[in-house]
This record gives structure tokens, C-alpha cells and sequence, in this order.
């Protein structure tokens, strides 16, 4: 058999978002008149919601598919998002919030965190928020996006989305079989492999049916039925430094309109999240087993919900850490299959997105370089190592010790990639970000601030701007952020207005 050449076939197993979101980008980018593209799912398997929430960088996905951002977010019951609210992080009655978009304006070569640390060991600072057109809008339940070009704190604006999940995927399946992506409906009862090289050569469905392809996608969530069962790919388990285990989520009634941020509360055991769209609110009691009962974290969720619970609440089970390869052979997992992140900084869908992109980067011929492969686990692998670090710097630094849950995680020792990034920055504040990373600048700063950390000396480059004129830089930065924000809508004026909030989905 002739193996070289370029794919004629894949077959993504599995649906839900992981899913519908590899069909709808591979169909628009790649086409369905020379690959087919067939997406296998049961309709007797749920899919896992645990969140609702994302990033900035879908934006970019969807303009990859081109879709329409009023309509995306009418047919999803979406908000919009300008960050994370953290209450209860570093001690009980402490807040901060973790924007997006940035901080000020670097001063040429000065990065601003460099002129606000210096600024804030003289006394002359104000606190971070003041900086955020974000971080004031948020406070101001106001939105909009951001206007092109200029200086204006309006043309920084970053935001991303809240919607809901089954209701995302149901768009995306609907432009994906538009663009020709074929569904088969049925479980998989058995894998074949091909031999000499062991790649995956069907999935035959518990009706007999037999689907060939190339290139096999894994969208079949913990299970990962063809990366883990099939391939063998093993599990790295980071429940040592992310603990949480459990979750258990219940949509509520809004009682009022929509704020333009998610928010999470730290609970005894883990924290609570509170996902606020058009039509109700999704929240949530991520915890770990070991430290609090199932009962007992239905009733702490129950007890803080701001609404009425709209359905019973929905136990989920889960294990944080990552397949020791993402693509074996001509298989490469997606969404849960690859792996699992504490949804604590929305990070799910993110990953999801990079799996695709990546995949698209290096998309293999039927030969599957294994350079090609090499590379890709090699990407991810650091993509989902730096998110890690990041979710642990929220457990790892803060103050409280009023359970055994945070006096564990305060004190347990962290990998030498975070506490290297910790002493840096208590040695001089300064932030970096490694490549092409995730999280940003203003994303480290905002947490590493909010939790406590504090900076002994400040950036030398600092010294380099005299203070006085620092101190009047940050001091124009923060009124025409203010006089920025008061100029903004309402979040819920925004989405009447521009998006026609209110309707039923498909309306």
C-alpha cells in the first residue's frame, strides 16, 4: 500500500466542543472535497460542561471559521468577559481581579510593571486595577469592544466570552456539516490496528458499522478510547500540586443582568465559580475528595448560589494532568482525551484550540513524519506545563491556613519552573513570558500582586526614568483610564443593543 501522499480521510471520535470545534476548523480550513471528514458521537454519551468560560484567543478561532461575533454569542446565550474576579483568595475579605487586555504603556524600553514597582516602594502607586481599562470597566459592569487604532485605553480593551457549552457545539456542528463534514451516530465498540506499525485502522460502531480513515482525532474525553485504551499513551498525574478532583455544578436564575466577568470564590476545600450568561447563570464547587464530602460540597453550593437552582446539581469526576503523548501514530487526542486542567483561568477550550492549530501547523502526510509528531508533543507538552505553573501560583501563594486544604498547598513544594518565575519576581518584580506562551505579562502580574506576593527591590531599567516624571506618567495613565471606562456602556445595554439579547437560541 502506497502511504505517502496527503490525507484523504479523517475521522474525529467523539463530539461535544473538543469535537465540533476540530470538525468545524479542519472542514474550513482544509475542505471536505479532498479529505472526508466524519465525526462519530452518541447521543447516548453526555458531554462534559464543567466550563463555560474562556479566553481572549477565541476570538481568533472564530475568525478562523469566520463566523459572525453578534450571532455566535446570540446563538450561544453568550456575555462578554473581561477577566476573573478572585475573592477569597489570599485570606478571607481580600479581592483582586485579574484582567485582561494590559496594564498602561510600557515606557520604550521601561516596561510599566518596572515604573509601578518603583512607584509603590516610594508610596506613589495606586493599585494595579487603576491601570485596566478592563479592570474598570469590569468594576463598572460596562463593555464594548475596543476602537481601532490610537493611544486611546479603548483600543486595548481585551475580552472573551461566557456562552453555553451545548449550545456552542450545536453551532459549531451546524457550520460544520455545512462545510461537508459527514456525522455517524454510534458508540465505538472496537478499535482496529494495522500491522507492522500498529496505527489505528478503523473504529468499528456497535452496529457493525466500519470507519477507515488516515487520521484519527480522539475527542472521546477521560476515557481518551483510542489515545489510552487503543495507544497505550500513559497519564502524568499533577494532583500532587492541583489536588482538586470533583466538581459539582448547577445552573441558577439570574438576578440581574449579566456582569462582565466570571468570578471565583475560595471555598474551604477548592473554590466556587459563577459563569453569568443571557439566560441564567452556571456555577460550580471544584474541590478535592479528600478534604470534603460530596454532600458537603452540594450544600456549600447550594447555600452561596445568588439565584434559584434551575435543576438538580451534577456530580463530575476528574484528574488533573496530561497524556504523556498527545499524538501517537496517526492518532492525536483533543479536549479531555489529552488531557485535564483545573478550570480555575478557563483554560479548557484554549487547549482545545492549540491542539487544532498545531495540528494544522504541522498536519502530516500519510507517511506521519515522526519529527512532525515529535514536534507537536514537544508544543503542547510546554503549553500545557506553563498553564499548570500558572494554576498552582493561585493554591501555592496565599495566606490562608484556615483549613488543612490551603495550609497543604501553601506549603508544598511547586515545580522549579514556578519558583523560579517567584523568586524573580520577589527579587525585583520583573515578569517574563516564556515564547509563545499562554498567559501574559499582565496575567502573571495580576496574580502574583492579588496573592500576596511582593517585590523587594524593583526592575533596574526603572532607575533609568526619573521618578518624578514616572510618577506623572502612571498618574495620566489612571484618569484617562477612568474617564476611558465612564465612557463605556453597559454590559447589558451592549448585548440588547448590539446582539439582540433576550432571544431563545436558533431564534
Amino acid at each position: 500500500m502506497n502511504r505517502d501522499g496527503p490525507l484523504r480521510s479523517i475521522a474525529i471520535v467523539g463530539g461535544g466542543t473538543a469535537g465540533w470545534m476540530a470538525a468545524a476548523a479542519l472542514s474550513r480550513v482544509l475542505g471536505t472535497q479532498r479529505i472526508a471528514i466524519t465525526l462519530v458521537e452518541s447521543e447516548e454519551i453526555g458531554t462534559i460542561g464543567v466550563g463555560e468560560a474562556t479566553i481572549p484567543p477565541i476570538q481568533s478561532f472564530n475568525a478562523l471559521l469566520g463566523l459572525d461575533e453578534d450571532e455566535f454569542v446570540r446563538e450561544t446565550m453568550g456575555s462578554f468577559k473581561l477577566g476573573i474576579e478572585f475573592v477569597d483568595w489570599l485570606r478571607p475579605g481580600h479581592r483582586y481581579f485579574h484582567p485582561f487586555g494590559t496594564y498602561g504603556v510600557d515606557a520604550g524600553a521601561v516596561p510599566f510593571e518596572a515604573m509601578w514597582h518603583r512607584l509603590r516602594q516610594a508610596g506613589q502607586a495606586q493599585p494595579l486595577d487603576a491601570y485596566s481599562i478592563c479592570a474598570a470597566a469590569a468594576a463598572g459592569g460596562r463593555f464594548m469592544r475596543p476602537v481601532p487604532g490610537g493611544n486611546s485605553p479603548l483600543s486595548h480593551i481585551g475580552y472573551a466570552f461566557h456562552f453555553d457549552a451545548g449550545l456552542y457545539a450545536r453551532y459549531l456542528r451546524r457550520h460544520a456539516e455545512a462545510a461537508g463534514v459527514v456525522r455517524r451516530e454510534g458508540r465505538v465498540g472496537q478499535v482496529i490496528r494495522r500491522e507492522p506499525d500498529g496505527f489505528i485502522e478503523a473504529v468499528v460502531l456497535a452496529g457493525g458499522e466500519r470507519i477507515a480513515a488516515d487520521l484519527f482525532i480522539d475527542c472521546s474525553g477521560f476515557r481518551g478510547l483510542l489515545i489510552g485504551e487503543a495507544l497505550g499513551a500513559g497519564f502524568e498525574d499533577w494532583s500532587a500540586w492541583l489536588p482538586n478532583d470533583r466538581a459539582v455544578a448547577v445552573p441558577s436564575a439570574n438576578n440581574g443582568p449579566p456582569t462582565p466577568f466570571t468570578r471565583s470564590t475560595a471555598r474551604a476545600a477548592g473554590w466556587q465559580w459563577r459563569i453569568p450568561l443571557q439566560h441564567r447563570t452556571g456555577n460550580g464547587y471544584v474541590y478535592a475528595s479528600g478534604d470534603l464530602s460530596d454532600d458537603e460540597a452540594i450544600a456549600t453550593l447550594l447555600a452561596n448560589l445568588e439565584g434559584e437552582a434551575l435543576a438538580e446539581p451534577r456530580l463530575l469526576r476528574f484528574r488533573t494532568g496530561r497524556r504523556e503523548a498527545f499524538w501517537v501514530g496517526n492518532c492525536v487526542a483533543l479536549g479531555l482525551a489529552s488531557g485535564f486542567m483545573e478550570p480555575l483561568e478557563s483554560t479548557s477550550i484554549h487547549l482545545v484550540q492549540a491542539g487544532i492549530a498545531r495540528l494544522l501547523e504541522m498536519l502530516p502526510t500519510r507517511a506521519f513524519e515522526p519529527a512532525d509528531t515529535r514536534r507537536y508533543n514537544r508544543l503542547m507538552t510546554a503549553e500545557f506545563e506553563t498553564i499548570r505553573d500558572f494554576l498552582i501560583l493561585h493554591f501555592h501563594a496565599t495566606e490562608r491556613d484556615d483549613t488543612a486544604y490551603w495550609r497543604r498547598l501553601r506549603t508544598m513544594a511547586v515545580p522549579e519552573t514556578l519558583a523560579e518565575r517567584i523568586r524573580i519576581y520577589r527579587a525585583t518584580g520583573r515578569i517574563f513570558r516564556e515564547a509563545d506562551e499562554l498567559f501574559t505579562r499582565t496575567s502573571w502580574l495580576a496574580v502574583m500582586d492579588g496573592q500576596g506576593l511582593c517585590a523587594r527591590g524593583h526592575d533596574p531599567l526603572a532607575a533609568t526614568m526619573p521618578l518624578a516624571d514616572a510618577a506623572g506618567r502612571l498618574d495620566r495613565i489612571a484618569h484617562v483610564t477612568a474617564l476611558a471606562a465612564q465612557r463605556m456602556p453597559s454590559h447589558a445595554d451592549f448585548i440588547s443593543q448590539r446582539i439582540g439579547g433576550g432571544r431563545s437560541p436558533g431564534a
